[in-house]
C-alpha cells in the first residue's frame, strides 16, 4: 500500500475550473486500485500555526502499488482534461508515504 498527500494551491478565481477537473479525476482513482481517503478544504480558523502558504485543498489517497498510481496519472481520459488542471492550479506539493 502506498499513500500520497497532495497540497493543492488554486489560482484565485479558478476554483470552478479546478472542481471541473476534479469531477473527472477523482472517480478514476478507484479504477486503478486507489481510494480517496480524505479531501479537505480547510478554513482559515483550522490553522494553529503555519510557515507556508495555506493550500486550497488537501487530498490523502492510497493505491495498492506505485504502478497503480502511475497508471492513474497516465489515464487517457484524465489526460484529456489536464488543461483544466493547468489552468486552475498554481502549484501542488505531492508527498509520498507508506503506512508504518
Amino acid at each position: 500500500m502506498i499513500y500520497f498527500t497532495q497540497l493543492i494551491y488554486v489560482k484565485e478565481g479558478q476554483e470552478a475550473v479546478f472542481h471541473e477537473f476534479e469531477d473527472v479525476a477523482i472517480p478514476l482513482i478507484t479504477k486503478y486500485n486507489g481510494q480517496l481517503l480524505l479531501r479537505i478544504r480547510p478554513s482559515n480558523d483550522a490553522y494553529i500555526e503555519h510557515q507556508m502558504d495555506k493550500p486550497y485543498e488537501i487530498h490523502l489517497v492510497k493505491f495498492d502499488t506505485e504502478q497503480d498510481f502511475h497508471a492513474f496519472s497516465q489515464d487517457e481520459s484524465r489526460k484529456q482534461f489536464l488543461h483544466l488542471k493547468e489552468q486552475s492550479v498554481k502549484t501542488a506539493i505531492l508527498i509520498q508515504g507508506v503506512k508504518l
